[in-house]
């Protein structure tokens, strides 16, 4: 979804933004995840991650936040990736708009961690339509080495 971010703080820091990507996965966990335009780091990534999502509207979904997911350049890295750190927290992402008619208005979204850090975004679509694409897991492509 692409459109700014009027508000995007992480631990009272003031970041901009201009995509948000909302992922689901089949067992139910659905994530906010917001690459940051930070110059010192362009791994920069925060995620809004919790399970069983749900439409209280036909135009409004609430995500109960259980976990921020934190990438950075300082992290370590899989197939050239950063691992996301995992922070258990507590909060909530409210979604206006539809995905089924490609139209999301806006996300707010607002958690506070374990340690008590505070995470805030309020994102305002742009008017695009939304892109969609659905992935699913297959079996490894890559040859396992023969030598193990």
């Amino acid at each position: 979804m692409s459109g700014t971010c009027s508000t995007l703080k992480i631990g009272g820091h003031d970041f901009t933004c201009k995509t948000v990507a909302y992922f689901h996965s089949e067992k139910g966990r659905a994530d906010f995840t917001v690459p940051l335009d930070d110059p010192a780091d362009e791994s920069h990534v925060i995620s809004f991650s919790g399970e069983n999502g749900h439409r209280t509207q036909a135009n409004l979904y609430l995500l109960a936040i259980d976990r921020m997911l934190l990438k950075s350049k300082e992290r370590p890295k899989v197939d050239g990736l950063p691992v996301p750190a995992v922070q258990s927290s507590s909060g909530l992402c409210k979604q206006v708009g539809n995905f089924a008619a490609g139209q999301v208005s806006s996300i707010s979204c607002s958690a506070t961690d374990d340690a008590g850090k505070t995470y805030q975004l309020q994102f305002e679509s742009d008017g695009s339509p939304i892109t969609i694409r659905r992935v699913r897991q297959s079996a490894p492509t890559i040859k396992q080495d023969p030598y193990r």
